[in-house]
């Protein structure tokens, strides 16, 4: 019996042994000297914040940090905003045509993002928003996903809910804001905590896009340490990863209740 008891603790102990052992590597190899690296110890014998100081003063990660936060930031209150309202006219409103847009955005989610490379980069090109900030937001502005998991939670809102505050003079623009979102803020942390992360992560579509070194996002700037005909420099990808997942952490203390309810509740839907 005490044995069935201690299993699920055993088992999430070594699962979290498992899963954050990259992490403390990645660490511990930001700490390391070039020629130290590849010794296979945790703990670097000669700490160091050699690493650090170089590539924040002999690359540009400060802008390419600052290119995330910009890129991240904008498509994440874009989709929170554009998603939502979509989310909210759908579950609300009827009209000629709802059923079909709604198929149609859900249709979207089947298509693979590389298969919607190339029409990207097309449209980048032929309205010249390629090497442009424009270039890489536009595509993450509206997700199909979003505007799926607000509706759903969008038709939990009883009709005589929204009805009473028209009765009561209230405009269609401050019924949204201010009687549908309250209801449904579990799920918008969500969705702006997903998509926050998605943006931060994303390599790809930002590679391709941008050609000029200052308008690079980290994932995309950090790449550029392994490439080339020199030795990979990974003490500064290293390095590099640690500061980038910062943000990351943050964000996980600071909205830990409503990532974990977010979660929960998208599951129950």
């Amino acid at each position: 019996m005490r044995f069935r008891r201690l299993l699920p603790y055993v088992l999430l102990i070594i699962g979290s042994v498992i899963m954050l052992f990259p992490f403390i590597w990645m660490v511990s190899t930001s700490l390391k000297a070039p020629f130290d690296i590849f010794n296979l110890s945790i703990i670097p014998e000669n700490p160091t914040l050699a690493n650090y100081i170089k590539i924040l003063e002999e690359s540009m990660f400060i802008k390419w940090f600052m290119n995330s936060i910009i890129v991240a930031l904008i498509t994440t209150i874009s989709v929170l905003f554009f998603d939502t309202l979509v989310g909210y006219i759908i579950a609300k409103f009827s009209f000629v045509g709802r059923t079909v847009i709604f198929i149609l955005i859900l249709s979207t989610l089947m298509i693979p993002t590389e298969m919607l490379i190339i029409p990207w980069y097309m449209m980048s090109s032929e309205f010249g928003w390629t090497d442009s900030y424009w270039g890489v937001l536009f595509p993450g502005l509206m997700t199909g996903f979003g505007v799926f998991l607000m509706r759903q939670f969008m038709e939990q809102i009883p009709d005589d809910l929204l009805n009473a505050a028209r009765v009561d003079g209230m405009n269609e623009y401050a019924i949204f804001f201010k009687i549908a979102v309250p209801q449904v803020w579990p799920a918008i942390s969500a969705l702006g905590i997903f998509t926050f992360l998605s943006n931060w992560n994303a390599f790809l579509w930002p590679l391709i896009v941008i050609e000029s070194p200052s308008l690079r996002t980290l994932p995309v700037g950090l790449s550029f340490f392994s490439s080339g005909e020199a030795e990979s420099q990974w003490h500064l990808i290293m390095t590099g990863a640690t500061i980038s997942v910062i943000p990351l952490i943050l964000v996980f203390i600071l909205l830990q209740r409503h990532i974990i309810k977010g979660i929960t509740l998208t599951g129950m839907k």
